[in-house]
């Protein structure tokens, strides 16, 4: 099991759209809505770094996303 986390900026009023549509990919095990830098949080959850890889470009390919920045879990 693999984890990334993906920071995502999005256009000015476009959030609930860009919301409505990062929810129903899979892999996205939980979004949340931020104030500050970026504007949402995406828990990412798959079966190894590749798929986080393509769970992020299908992110970025989301109509009013303008930017992602991700993070791999590591194990101990």
């Amino acid at each position: 099991m693999a984890v990334g986390v993906c920071m995502i900026n999005v256009e000015l009023g476009k959030e609930n759209a860009v919301r409505k549509e990062i929810s129903r990919i899979d892999g996205v095990r939980e979004l949340l809505h931020l104030f500050g830098e970026y504007d949402f949080i995406a828990i990412i959850e798959t079966e190894g770094l590749k798929a986080i890889n393509d769970t992020v470009d299908t992110i970025r390919e989301v109509k009013g996303v303008t930017a992602t920045k991700t993070i791999i879990g590591a194990e101990f």
